[in-house]
């Protein structure tokens, strides 16, 4: 049983503008430190970042404008805890406490990829998908239900007849929506709007990766300023993780579909 929401769902909004704030700052600075929360819904969106790196007020807006529209932008910024920038002074070090779980793609989670992918190069909207053996429901905003019927014709579709969807129907917030992104790989951290010292970030793809090397599951947990974890050099992992979000196109580009991407299974 699998459920994945596509990059239009509210809380992918978020997750896309927390990942373009993270873009900015990597443009400013080789290896900064940011952390950004986003509470979208009903033509607001209100951003809070604990960054190394300024962003202006209108830089924040302009990235709220390309990817969510005209909306009202409240945006607060503050400075990195000063304890936490020590931690990462002079060495590569686990910027946060946390346990991962790197788990192996089912076939059932790429095969509802895939459907959530095809309905969304059709219907760019809001819409939401799940997969339950042999039942497949499909939710799909601003969408003809008879050509989603005639793509898909054993499936549920819009199961309360059609409806419009996005921020201004729903509220979403950054990593709210970790299954859809992490599928079994969920654990306590999100992926979303923070660099790549952060644990949550670096070690949760490196988990992930590993997983679909080995077959396997792998599970994990470091202690904030850690310089390595399972044997592993801590800078290694943030590189490998690194490597993978340039690999995508950075982290606004993986905040539309998390870990499980469809490409990622073909």
């Amino acid at each position: 049983m699998f459920e994945k929401v596509n990059p239009s769902h509210p809380d992918k909004v978020a997750d896309r503008i927390a990942g373009a704030m993270v873009d900015l700052a990597y443009e400013k600075q080789t290896d900064p430190k940011i952390a950004v929360e986003v509470l979208i819904g009903h033509g607001v969106c209100h951003i809070i970042a604990e960054t190394s790196v300024h962003i202006s007020t209108e830089e924040a807006e302009s990235i709220v404008r390309r990817i969510a529209g005209n909306l009202q932008t409240d945006y607060a910024e503050v400075p990195q805890d000063a304890h936490l920038a020590d931690n990462q002074s002079g060495k590569i070090r686990c910027g946060d406490n946390g346990i991962f779980k790197g788990m192996p793609v089912t076939d059932e989670q790429c095969i509802l990829t895939a459907v959530a992918d095809n309905v969304y190069h059709t219907f760019p909207y809001d819409g939401k998908y799940i997969l339950d053996g042999e039942r497949l429901i499909i939710c799909q905003s601003n969408a003809d239900r008879y050509t989603l019927e005639g793509m898909y014709p054993s499936a549920e579709v819009n199961p309360i007849g059609d409806w419009t969807g996005g921020p201004d129907v729903d509220s979403g917030a950054t990593n709210r929506k970790l299954g859809s992104d992490m599928a079994d790989s969920v654990t306590g951290g999100g992926l979303h709007g923070k660099d790549l010292s952060k644990a949550d970030v670096s070690v949760n793809i490196w988990a992930w990766i590993l997983a679909q090397k080995t077959g396997e599951p792998v599970e994990l947990c470091c202690a904030i300023g850690d310089e390595t974890v399972a044997g592993i050099p801590y800078q290694e992992i943030v590189e490998t993780a690194r490597e993978y979000i340039s690999n995508i196109g950075g982290f606004e580009k993986f905040a539309e579909w998390g870990l499980l991407r469809y490409e990622d299974n073909n």
